[in-house]
């Protein structure tokens, strides 16, 4: 039985996916998703398709610039199994207009046969407004 990953791995595993989407690397982004990847934010609750998990990165009117996780913490609850949970903020620009966002992420990789897999992601976007 494999060992536990380190919260090192599982971290590069996540800035990974990141630098994939930065980039635009639907394959990459691709490869890095399950089957039918489970994400859930702004948009609600969807399932999506590996292949089209690449299609989405490769597509639109976005730009991911530079992204930084604060606040990193991860669970290794079977050696195959790792949770990542961090707040990230990113600069992006989206139909023509930067801005940056603050938000809190999670994501749950599987190790298969093929490698590492995200099989769920979660961002809720955070607001920096201090409650008065």
């Amino acid at each position: 039985m494999p060992a536990n990953p380190t919260s090192e791995e599982i971290i590069a595993l996540e800035k990974s996916y990141w630098e994939a989407i930065k980039a635009k690397d639907g394959d990459r982004t691709a490869a890095l998703s399950g089957a039918n990847s489970l994400v859930t934010g702004a948009r609600g609750v969807m399932s999506i398709a590996k292949d089209r998990m690449g299609k989405m990165t490769e597509e639109g009117d976005w730009a991911l610039h530079s992204y930084e996780f604060d606040d990193v913490q991860v669970a290794t609850p079977a050696p195959n199994v790792a949770i990542i949970a961090y707040t990230v903020r990113q600069n992006v620009t989206m139909g023509g207009k930067s801005s940056e966002l603050r938000a809190a992420d999670s994501s749950t990789w599987v190790r298969g046969e093929g490698g590492w897999e995200c099989h769920a992601h979660s961002e809720t976007f955070l607001d920096d407004k201090k409650a008065a």
